[in-house]
């Protein structure tokens, strides 16, 4: 009986023993499949970029929006910088090197989009231009700038702008100086009176050449402005009235702070923007 007890143990002892170097052998070729793989995918890996079975798993879809347009553009995660303005230019016709292509800032061109952490879903701003517009490109910002800019200008005149159209529609003043298109005069002596503010109100201009002033007049107040500080002096003829003119006086940094007069009389125009802007003469 004990007999028999001892040969079940010893039989079945063996077999956790057995079984242990079972679960080290199962780790070691764990071990071994693993390095095996690595292996084989870091040798795979130049070849399988083309591969469509990578692409598929390793690919980004981006949004690139270059001048008001987007574009979809699928990618692999592991393309450079450089690898994307490709694509880019296939997609837009913008060669490379006339792409700003801008990410949380400039995009490397010698870095992938996984280092730079782009993820599908991305929005990719390119700036520039196409060699048919070329235009000075300076940086992204003054470059959107003249594009918009240019934009605007192409649009339509200023005196057709709504703003504009306000003032304008409600036609000529009725005591408005009397205008000569085609002369040039010296500054009246008196205020030129009679013309619209962008408001509608009357506005008279009275330039103080002695206190270096121009005197911006309506009903309610009258602004005493040095000229010095009037940054720039902007005009248009007004359509189907070109002998007025509609002038701007940029009376801060930017063209937010224009003043507009409407209605100012032709031969005026030269001399208001030399007197203001510092050419003038007493004579």
């Amino acid at each position: 009986h004990g007999k028999i007890y001892a040969e079940v143990t010893m039989e079945t002892e063996p077999q956790p023993k057995a079984a242990e170097p079972l679960g080290d052998d199962v780790e070691k070729t764990d071990e071994n499949s693993s390095s095996i793989d690595t292996g084989n995918s870091t040798q795979d890996c130049p070849l399988s970029n083309g591969d469509d079975p990578d692409d598929k798993q390793e690919t980004v879809d981006l949004k690139i929006i270059w001048n008001k347009n987007k574009y979809d553009l699928k990618i692999p995660v592991d393309s450079t910088g450089a690898k994307l303005k490709e694509r880019i230019h296939a997609l837009t016709g913008l060669p490379p090197t006339m792409q700003k292509v801008m990410y949380k800032g400039l995009l490397p061109e010698d870095k992938t989009l996984r280092e730079i952490k782009i993820t599908s879903g991305a929005k990719i701003m390119v700036v520039g231009s196409t060699i048919n517009d070329v235009l000075a490109v300076n940086t992204p910002k003054e470059v959107v700038q003249q594009e918009v800019k240019a934009e605007e200008n192409k649009k339509e005149p200023l005196c057709r702008q709504k703003q504009h159209r306000k003032v304008l529609d409600k036609g000529k003043p009725e005591d408005i100086m009397p205008a000569i298109k085609g002369t040039k005069e010296r500054l009246p002596t008196v205020p030129l009176s009679g013309m619209f503010n962008k408001s509608g109100g009357k506005v008279r201009l009275t330039f103080k050449l002695e206190q270096d002033q121009l005197w911006i007049g309506t009903k309610e107040r009258t602004e005493k402005v040095p000229m010095g500080s009037i940054k720039n002096v902007l005009s248009e003829p007004i359509e189907g009235h070109e002998d007025y003119h509609m002038m701007a006086f940029q009376l801060g940094p930017t063209e937010a702070s224009q003043y507009w007069v409407y209605w100012v009389p032709a031969q005026f125009v030269d001399a208001i923007k030399d007197t203001v802007l510092g050419k003038w003469q007493y004579f």
